[in-house]
């Protein structure tokens, strides 16, 4: 795998990553496959803003790359490789948080394998959640997060579901660069992933055992 991609992210570099980006999709790269170079450069991305070499602003500033590049690899997205469309998702960022980096790329890979996603976009209120996957009739539950302080949204949501007798019949994924093991516990949800091509495989595995 070329590294000048990842490295470009990582630095920050906006103008050399669209250029990069653009001579790929000429070259024949998949999205797949530039999106696994652009998550491995906002890991480094992550691990400089936890050194406190990077600020919240550079992770403000790799999101807007991204939306960028994400801009100009969108169109190629079409291609479905499965039949999955009676599959209900609800997604959404959780309340107090506007990124929506992520969750855009997760949207965008679960539709190109033909999954049927419902966006409620940033700043989602727990209720709304809920709400949604009343409505939608959803097996699986996506929120995001970035910013720490937010975590808690998430475990209102979770309590929220099991208040409303919808707990056993979703299944919740948390995503973002703060989750892990202890935030999931923490939370009540039965999955976290900040990878979107392994929470597509995720997702899939969730569908699966459903049958």
């Amino acid at each position: 795998m070329s590294e000048e991609l990842i490295n470009a992210i990582a630095d920050l570099e906006e103008e050399r990553v669209i250029m990069l980006v653009k001579q790929k999709i000429k070259n024949g790269e998949t999205p797949l496959e530039i999106i696994e170079q652009c998550r491995l450069g906002v890991e480094i991305v992550g691990q400089r803003y936890r050194e406190e070499s990077y600020f919240l602003s550079d992770l403000i500033m790799s999101e807007e790359i991204l939306r960028g590049v994400v801009k100009i690899i969108a169109p190629y997205f079409s291609e479905k490789y499965g039949a999955e469309e009676e599959v209900q998702v609800v997604i959404g960022t959780i309340e107090g948080d506007i990124h929506d980096l992520g969750k855009n790329i997760l949207i965008y890979l679960l539709k190109s394998v033909g999954i049927n996603v419902h966006d409620l976009g940033v700043d989602v209120k727990p209720e709304e959640f809920v709400k949604a996957v009343q409505e939608t009739g959803a097996s699986i539950l996506g929120i995001s997060v970035i910013l720490t302080f937010c975590i808690g949204g998430i475990k209102k949501v979770v309590d929220l579901l099991d208040e409303s007798g919808l707990r056993d019949e979703v299944k919740v994924i948390i995503g973002g660069y703060p989750v892990n093991k202890r935030v999931k516990e923490y939370t009540g949800a039965d999955h976290f992933e900040d990878d979107p091509t392994e929470a597509v495989e995720l997702i899939k595995d969730i569908v699966k055992n459903a049958e």
